[in-house]
């Protein structure tokens, strides 16, 4: 059974940083290309960031270029995303997801498997 486990949310100050965690297990991690998404209240969820199977290209939504690094783990089947510089606009639940040789994509579609979220909230 494959499951996403995310962890590293919290509350934070705006101009702070968090560093959110995915592990991974039941799959062939090193197939996968990962994905952080993130749904706000009332907000349709929102692509953030994606990493291919080998962690030699990244894929970022606008909005957090320069901000937000993704990267990951093989050995241990992790995939973490840095956020630095926070604003009130990056507050919602951050899930990550799992796709099977796919390509770095921003559209949910493309990830069969996802994990439950965690809670980030950037106070300003």
């Amino acid at each position: 059974q494959v499951q996403l486990v995310e962890s590293g949310g919290g509350l934070v100050q705006a101009g702070g940083s968090l560093r959110l965690s995915c592990a991974a297990s039941g799959l062939t991690f090193n197939q996968y290309v990962m994905g952080w998404f993130r749904q706000a209240p009332g907000k349709e969820r929102e692509f953030v960031a994606a990493i291919g199977v080998s962690n030699s290209s990244t894929y970022y939504t606008d909005s957090v270029k320069g901000r937000f690094t993704i990267s990951r783990g093989n050995a241990k089947n992790t995939v973490n995303l840095q956020m630095n510089s926070l604003t009130s606009e990056d507050t919602a639940v951050y899930s990550c997801a799992a796709g099977f040789l796919a390509p770095l994509s921003d559209s949910p579609r493309r990830y069969r498997y996802w994990g439950q979220g965690t809670q980030v909230t950037v106070s300003s």
